[in-house]
């Protein structure tokens, strides 16, 4: 581990970040909203994290910053993984999209956007993944009902949508 935190630092020269040592012993960093991006860059050029394996939230409602923002790296050149970690203000959280440096990242970010509402600026195609495009809520957020928001009002407007859009055809009878 302790090489991998000094290929990190060593990368990261002239950036503002802070190393922390979480319980599972995973290097991680953690940085501002606004050193995302270089931060990122970094990561994929000079440290040799080739692959990003995650993007999620923490949301930590009714604390601010609301959100705490986590994406995992992976380095096949050199077998290791880290993590990063930045406070993010709700509640329309904004952080920059890293799908020009990872495109397999797209996924991720529309997960974390569908069920945080933490809006990837730059990302093309942004989008629901899971919820209904016209959804108004965001299921992982603290502040959503555990027993959801009228789920069977929700399901009849889908379903009524639906068949306008796919008129069921009758079985005629002989």
């Amino acid at each position: 581990m302790s090489s991998t935190i000094e290929r990190i630092q060593e990368g990261l020269k002239g950036l503002n970040f802070q190393v922390e040592t979480p319980r599972d012993g995973l290097p991680q960093i953690r940085v501002g909203v606004a050193d995302v991006k270089a931060v990122m860059t970094r990561l994929r050029d000079a440290c040799g994290f080739d692959t990003n394996t995650f993007v999620t939230a923490v949301d930590r409602h009714p604390s601010e910053p609301r959100y705490d923002m986590c994406w995992q790296f992976l380095s096949v050149e050199h077998n290791d993984r880290m993590r990063v970690h930045a406070l993010v203000a709700g509640p329309e959280p904004h952080v920059p999209t890293i799908t020009d440096l990872w495109p397999g990242t797209a996924y991720s970010e529309r997960e974390c956007f569908d069920m945080f509402g933490v809006v990837f600026d730059g990302h093309v195609g942004l989008k629901r993944l899971l919820m209904p495009e016209d959804y108004e809520h965001f299921p992982l957020r603290k502040d959503f009902p555990h027993q959801g928001i009228e789920p069977d009002r929700l399901y009849r407007e889908w379903d009524r949508k639906r068949r306008e859009r796919e008129p069921m055809i009758e079985e005629s009878t002989s």
